[in-house]
């Protein structure tokens, strides 16, 4: 088959010409463009571009970031335009940071950067007892992360760089107290005022309502009454709890797997050493580490030549000042507690011995192992619910490795039921009704995973009425849906919903009413101001808004400070009606020294943040940023 290709290769070239031209003519270059459409830029900094698919990659990665620290967030709000559009401001900001430092010519010494990476908890995590780095794990880390650990170093270095761009700038920025403190004093300003209120409540006896503005409020305000799109589901979970619970343990694989675990059931092995240390820094010129030396050679001689003497010994001549007081007693401890090589010598001694000459970093040991601890294994009966958990937990997690595989490609292969799946692995097929695509606020379980509640409500699940693709919606936790019925949003018939008509409607003309009451009465009252009937001064700011309405206290902070005392009405919407007198601007309250302090640390850093902006501003014109991204309007606009 493949000669005859190859002998013909001249007619399949004429043949695909004679194909391919006229698909350019029928259907333009355009239509072989779209497969290049996530190539659009959408964005250019000093030239450079952004393309949607960078955008729509650094918008996922933020997605997840932020599902991660808060699950129950509503997925279509990280899905807006305006979160869209912050990722990609936030995309430019950091190419403008990265282009500023090239140009600055700032860098990251080998010195800092290696500084940064040993604070860094998470790699100072992977180093051993002895203080080194597990490369190994360091790898592994890096991996993680889809890179090498010379690509992990050079983004560090990247970004410590990138940092030096407002580090500097920030750290300029220096507040007065008196600077300080006139901020504050504008926008912490306290007012007082008296209210009087004019709630819907009061006037809702007084409203009568027909059968025709019933109908004629529930067809203009249709969209109060409309549920929610919802599904009745059945489901599948393979998860480590499930399978430990149908596992059966012969008595001999726990006897096993006591006696393989003996050692580690029964605790480490402990041991009670005495010194006496003669310091020796590592740097210590060789001369003096020389005379140390010998002056440790000559205590062993002595202590060896009468070890009943080792304590006073070491109380007269231990470097070691936290145990020379007690005889270089040092207690009791554990493999990994001490330095290595005093760790070998301890572990090698038998009780009563001292050992020779021990060299670490802190100088050189003479140490007399004064007991032995041994582990005390626990019995198999009093270990066994221990045991049998254990047991449980390894051979459920090395079954679900097994299974996994198994769960995932039958509930796609058999799509249209999970009954196949649930028999062949004796899962239990479970219901689930009104299930909706916003996970409720604190919900749990397994069906409130936002990726699982996505799968449900693609068009595969609700129209094809196909399983879901396994999800893991936990570590060890696989789950598949499938829907079983699917109620679209739909306005609900008028009388299913009548009594909640005619209460909304109620609510919504009592309101009318007090609204009505309030602003006649501020008519009587600004004419004739001495009639005005308020209720009790009480001082009101931003920080401090008494439990009051946010409008009634923007509406106090409003009111010109020349024409005080101010009469204002403020329309609360279905809270009511508020009319408000602003007699007077009271002084903020002295604070101590800590708060002034304290306040001025917390402006300096706002104002930080507003020269950073500005600087960034700044750098968008100096770099010819160009947005081609259409920017979306703020919601309420």
């Amino acid at each position: 088959m493949f000669d005859s290709i190859r002998n013909n290769s001249k007619i399949l070239m004429g043949l695909l010409f004679l194909l391919v031209i006229p698909s350019f003519v029928l259907f333009g270059v355009e239509g072989y463009r779209k497969f290049e459409d996530k190539g659009a830029v959408v964005a250019k900094v000093d030239g450079q571009k952004i393309t949607q698919s960078e955008w729509d990659a650094a918008h996922q990665a933020e997605v997840d970031r932020i599902r991660a620290s808060v699950p129950n967030l509503d997925p279509k709000l990280l899905d807006s335009a305006q979160a869209r559009y912050a990722t990609l401001d936030k995309m430019v900001n950091e190419r403008l940071i990265a282009r500023a430092s090239e140009k600055q010519l700032l860098v990251t010494s080998d010195q800092r950067l290696s500084r940064y990476l040993q604070q860094d908890p998470s790699i100072a995590g992977l180093r051993g007892a002895d203080g080194k780095l597990d490369m190994e794990r360091y790898r592994q880390l890096a991996a993680s992360q889809g890179m090498t650990p010379e690509m992990l170093e050079a983004r560090v270095r990247r970004d410590l760089s990138n940092q030096q761009v407002l580090a500097g700038l920030q750290a300029s920025v220096f507040a007065t107290q008196r600077q300080t403190d006139m901020a504050l004093d504008a926008y912490l300003q306290r007012r007082e005022i008296q209210l009087k209120r004019w709630a819907p409540s009061d006037f809702a006896a007084k409203v009568e309502v027909v059968e025709a503005d019933l109908q004629r409020y529930y067809q203009d305000k249709s969209e109060l009454f409309r549920t929610v799109e919802n599904v009745d589901v059945e489901f599948l979970v393979l998860d480590v709890a499930a399978l430990q619970a149908k596992i059966n343990l012969p008595e001999q694989d726990l006897k096993t797997y006591y006696e393989q675990n003996l050692q580690r059931l029964g605790g480490q092995e402990q041991r009670r050493a005495s010194h006496i240390l003669i310091n020796a820094a590592k740097d210590l010129p060789a001369a003096d580490k020389q005379k140390a030396r010998a002056k440790a050679e000559s205590l062993l001689a002595a202590v060896r030549k009468a070890p009943k003497t080792f304590a006073d010994v070491a109380r007269k001549n231990s470097d070691d000042t936290g145990s020379a007081s007690r005889g270089g007693d040092l207690d009791f401890f554990a493999r990994g507690a001490m330095v290595k090589p005093f760790e070998d010598a301890a572990f090698a001694l038998q009780k009563g011995d001292v050992s020779d000459i021990v060299e670490s970093d802190f100088g050189f040991h003479i140490i007399q192992l004064t007991d032995i601890k041994l582990p005390q294994a626990p019995s198999f009966e009093s270990m066994r619910p221990q045991l049998e958990a254990d047991l449980r937990k390894q051979q459920a997690q090395r079954q679900f490795a097994e299974l996994a595989e198994v769960f995932s490609n039958s509930v796609y292969e058999q799509s249209d039921s999970l009954a196949p799946v649930a028999e062949r692995l004796k899962l239990t097929v479970q219901k689930a009704q009104g299930l909706t695509q916003t996970p409720a606020s604190g919900a749990q379980g397994v069906l409130n995973n936002p990726k699982l509640l996505q799968a449900v409500f693609s068009e595969d699940a609700l129209v094809k009425r196909r399983n879901t693709a396994a999800v893991e919606v936990a570590p060890n936790t696989l789950v598949s849906a499938r829907v079983v019925t699917h109620r679209p949003a739909a306005v609900r018939p008028f009388e299913e919903v009548k009594a909640d008509v005619r209460q909304l409607l109620v609510q919504a003309k009592a309101a009318e009413l007090a609204k009505a009451e309030g602003q006649s009465r501020l008519a009587s009252w600004k004419t004739d101001p001495s009639q005005a009937n308020l209720g009790s001064a009480l001082a009101v700011s931003r920080d401090q808004a008494q439990s009051l309405p946010q409008a009634v206290v923007d509406a106090a902070l409003r009111a010109d400070p020349s024409k005080m005392p101010a009469l204002m009405g403020v329309d609360l919407g279905a809270q009511g009606y508020a009319v408000v007198r602003v007699n007077k601007i009271v002084p903020r309250p002295e604070v101590n020294a800590q708060q002034s302090e304290q306040s001025r640390e917390q402006f300096t850093r706002l104002w930080a943040q507003a020269e950073s902006q500005a600087y960034l501003a700044s750098l968008k014109a100096q770099f010819k940023v160009e947005m081609f991204a259409e920017k979306p309007q703020k919601m309420g606009d």
